[in-house]
């Protein structure tokens, strides 16, 4: 099985994402930055996916630099390189048969550049729509995950609580 691996273009998804928009009109560029990052980690473990998230010089200017938030690989480009260049880059060192990479953008240049060098693409709403669905997900097999253990414990299993019923029904029946 191929190893998954998801390059997102950070500041295309804020200017996409309702709540990040939101954030960025307010002049909360960090805020924005954050919450991505933070959804994008939830994301990452329920599907067992690696998630790199690319942001371009262009809202912070300096060096390139590379970090891990929230397990998700941040990466700010140089200042002067695009977070398109840096992608296609990346797709090119990384898409192989043993890594299957998808880039989530909705910028359609960028995705065919990406989709003919091998790697899947994925628009902004796309990918909001799948969070949202693996937020869903991950909320009700927690809320089933509590259900099963909020069952009172008992010492017998189910055969002796079978044969248990069985018997108090014949019990019942007697009177």
């Amino acid at each position: 099985m191929k190893k998954e691996l998801m390059i997102v273009d950070g500041y295309n998804m804020i200017g996409a994402w309702p709540e990040l928009v939101k954030l960025k009109n307010q002049d909360e560029m960090e805020e924005a930055r954050d919450q991505l990052l933070h959804q994008l980690s939830n994301y990452q473990r329920y599907e067992g996916i690696e998630i790199l998230v690319v942001f371009d010089a262009q809202f912070v200017p300096g060096i390139q630099t590379s970090f891990q938030k929230y397990l998700v690989t941040v990466i700010f480009t140089k200042e002067g390189e695009t977070a398109d260049s840096y992608i296609e880059r990346i797709v090119e060192e990384k898409n192989n048969r043993l890594t299957q990479v998808t880039v989530a953008t909705s910028d359609m240049a960028e995705q065919w550049l990406v989709f003919s060098k091998g790697a899947l693409r994925k628009s902004a709403n796309e990918l909001y729509r799948d969070l949202k669905r693996a937020k869903q997900a991950i909320k009700a097999e927690t809320v089933s995950f509590h259900s099963k253990t909020m069952r009172r414990n008992t010492p017998w299993d189910s055969q002796q609580l079978t044969t248990l019923e069985e018997l108090r029904e014949n019990l019942s029946k007697k009177e």
